[in-house]
């Protein structure tokens, strides 16, 4: 189990809710990948007229718990509003923040997002940032209140997979005892199986999903992807090594002169 901000989740695969053909394909992704929480816009819920109204249905039907974000917001102040307001419209403290500060790559501003982080989680909320793979970073965010940290494995809807894994890597060892999920990049199953078996708790993805050729069967694959990368990390994977050591035993062996 997975336990956040005192809660505990069964599943390490959370999915965002945004780009789905359809309402339904969405409901039939989340059911069909088994997750437990996924991650709703506030300007997708508020934009969204009468279909944002049975969008709305369906998660409730999920059974599942719902993580807002403030998706798309470029400042400080624009966050924290957002926050408030999801706060109020979905029912939970709990906040994925996103202050994003270039409009290309979507990096997070992270100046932004640790003064935001701060001023929520003095708010009583629980944030769960989306940050650079950054140590310094993490440290000041976790100094603002955060109990989780999401660093990015590439741009938000880049499906490149983990361009820096020695970074990722590097971040797990300086965080031993913090929750640490995959959040953006992530484009085959392939890519959280890596991620997980370097240690990370969980990932966080949408694009991939949402916009294959067949969501639900891509909620799948990402579900058993998960399963299988934590798992290859409690078993103790092998070090890269720089040469060549012999599976079958020298000492023994016939000779031939």
């Amino acid at each position: 189990m997975l336990e956040l901000y005192g809660t505990q989740l069964s599943s390490r695969l959370f999915l965002g809710t945004a780009q789905y053909p359809s309402p339904a394909v969405m409901a039939d992704a989340v059911r069909a990948a088994g997750v437990d929480l996924v991650t709703v816009s506030l300007r997708r819920e508020t934009a969204g007229g009468r279909t944002g109204g049975r969008f709305w249905e369906l998660i409730n039907e999920l059974g599942v718990r719902v993580l807002p974000n403030t998706a798309g917001c470029h400042s400080v102040k624009e966050a924290v509003t957002t926050a408030h307001m999801a706060r109020e419209l979905f029912g939970t403290d709990w906040i994925k923040l996103e202050v994003i500060g270039h409009h290309d790559t979507l990096q997070p501003d992270v100046f932004g997002l640790v003064e935001a982080a701060r001023i929520l989680a003095n708010d009583g909320f629980k944030v769960f940032p989306y940050t650079t793979e950054d140590l310094t970073v993490g440290e000041r965010l976790l100094e603002a209140g955060c109990q989780v940290l999401m660093p990015w494995c590439a741009p938000i809807g880049s499906a490149r997979g983990p361009v820096n894994p020695d970074a990722l890597s590097a971040y797990r060892a300086h965080f031993p005892d913090i929750p640490l999920v995959v959040d953006a990049g992530l484009g085959r199953p392939s890519h959280a199986a890596a991620v997980m078996e370097l240690g990370f708790d969980a990932v966080l993805l949408n694009t991939a999903v949402a916009r294959a050729g067949d969501p639900v069967a891509m909620g799948s694959a990402f579900a058993e992807a998960v399963k299988a990368g934590r798992r290859g990390f409690l078993a103790g994977p092998l070090a890269p090594r720089d040469m060549a050591v012999p599976s079958t035993p020298v000492i023994g062996k016939a000779v031939f002169e």
